[in-house]
């Protein structure tokens, strides 16, 4: 019997660019239709992007300045109100 451990997956935070165990973070995904959205499963079909629980991370990545990070994580341009139903989502969340 071999007492190995078990491979974990990370992924990259976008914003600050810490790596994590892969169920750390939270995948947003860029769906077929072109939308931006939590992939709460970890699991749907398009480009995805990490983010911590962080408040902070959220900001900024959705900031939008010259970087925009999360737009250019996920090859598209974000629209205002896909970018402030991300902001609400991400502000809902307990850690800070």
């Amino acid at each position: 019997m071999s007492l190995t451990k078990s491979h974990v997956p990370e992924r990259t935070c976008i914003a600050c660019r810490q790596i994590k165990p892969k169920r750390e973070l939270i995948r947003l995904v860029r769906s077929i239709e072109g939308e931006v959205k939590p992939d709460y499963k970890g699991n749907e079909p398009g480009r995805g992007a990490y983010l911590c629980k962080k408040r902070e991370c959220w900001e900024l990545a959705l900031e939008k300045d010259r970087k925009d990070r999360l737009a250019r994580a996920l090859k598209t341009s974000i629209t205002p109100e896909n970018r402030e139903f991300l902001s609400s989502y991400g502000k809902e969340l307990l850690t800070t």
